[in-house]
């Protein structure tokens, strides 16, 4: 297993889609090094599109939101699970039906410019429902849309993540919203546009002009898991919601190409490791769980890091090592599993990495 890219990362990729929250900002504040980060990459005329399933901002505002930040940023550069809801709305649906909206205003605003006509309750009669992210989403919109779906309306879901980050954690996400009706409904949503859906990404991938696109994001269950179903390389950054306790539990399906800690990885050789994942199918259980300076070794179950090095060095090898336990160890449950430190370097390292010893 390669431990590194032996250039800059991005030198491989034509075009980099970024997830946002987590990645770039949390809510409304630039992630540190971020702005300076994508900078570069202007710097060196590398395409970019943001892809995020945060349904609560229009295209036009997430472009202003990053640029007021410093990152120049155009509304075709964005793609929102919102835009794409609306858009799906209208090629399923006839001029001038009723919506329901259950979400923030921006969800509102895109059905309304696919010329759909957005409704607030069920006596409307609505053909259909979306659902989407709103902070003041409440009671009364999810008893609204459970009559409206109960009713025959098509039931739509921008996305289901179960939380969006914050600067205090994790917070409730469209996908908690979405449980509620799951529950209420006795039944799934019949489209959930979002990531880990594949469409955003491979919306996005068509911009690359034939080259490669690598997919950063924060999260294992929509960002990465998006890239692996839409054939994509990725890149998981741990600025935002997973963290290395939960890589080490991650399916083939959620393995992630490469690791940095934030988006310094994608120019500086040094801050990234490549972890095995990816489109291509997963090859970490057939290389040795070595990585610059690291090995681990597992014994009854119990992964012992020794050598020495950087913490992110030793991310490989603790993949390599707890993916090669089989899919009834690595993929049935989110229980990280136990490690131990060989060293009082080992120790620091795996503390550093989030993991308890």
């Amino acid at each position: 297993m390669n431990a590194a890219p032996t250039g800059p990362l991005v030198d491989g990729y034509q075009l980099v889609a970024f997830d946002l929250d987590g990645v770039v900002y949390l809510i409304d504040r630039p992630i540190p090094g971020a702005v300076e980060a994508i900078g570069r990459l202007h710097a060196g005329g590398r395409s970019v599109a943001y892809v995020t399933n945060n349904a609560s901002r229009r295209s036009s505002d997430v472009a202003q939101l990053l640029t007021g930040m410093g990152v120049p940023a155009r509304p075709e550069e964005v793609l929102t699970s919102a835009g794409a809801a609306a858009e799906l709305l209208r090629d399923r649906l006839p001029a001038g039906s009723a919506v329901l909206v259950v979400g923030a205003e921006a969800l509102r605003a895109e059905v309304s410019a696919v010329g759909l006509k957005p409704v607030t309750t069920a006596d409307e009669s609505p053909v259909a429902v979306v659902q989407g992210y709103g902070p003041l989403v409440g009671w009364a919109d999810l008893a609204e849309a459970s009559i409206a779906v109960r009713a025959g309306a098509l039931w739509i879901a921008t996305n289901t993540d179960r939380t969006l980050p914050s600067g205090r954690g994790p917070l409730p996400g469209n996908g908690s919203l979405v449980a509620v009706l799951r529950t209420a409904l006795d039944r799934e949503p019949d489209v959930v546009v979002g990531k880990p859906e594949p469409a955003l990404f491979a919306t996005a991938a068509r911009r690359a002009d034939g080259g490669r696109t690598l997919v950063v994001g924060d999260r294992l269950d929509t960002d990465i898991e998006g890239a692996v179903r839409a054939g994509l390389d990725s890149l998981l950054v741990l600025t935002g919601v997973s963290d290395v306790p939960e890589l080490l539990t991650a399916g083939p399906q959620r393995r992630p190409t490469y690791v940095c800690f934030d988006l310094a990885g994608l120019s500086d050789p040094a801050a990234v490791v490549r972890v095995g994942g990816g489109p291509a199918g997963d090859r970490s259980a057939d290389a040795p769980s070595v990585g610059s300076g690291w090995t681990v070794s597992v014994a009854d179950g119990v992964l012992e890091l020794t050598g020495s090095g950087r913490p992110l060095d030793a991310v490989p090898a603790l993949c390599a090592a707890a993916w090669s336990r089989g899919p009834e160890a690595a993929g049935s449950t989110p229980t990280a599993p136990r490690v131990r430190a060989g060293s009082a370097e080992a120790e620091a390292a795996l503390r550093a990495l989030g993991l308890s010893v």
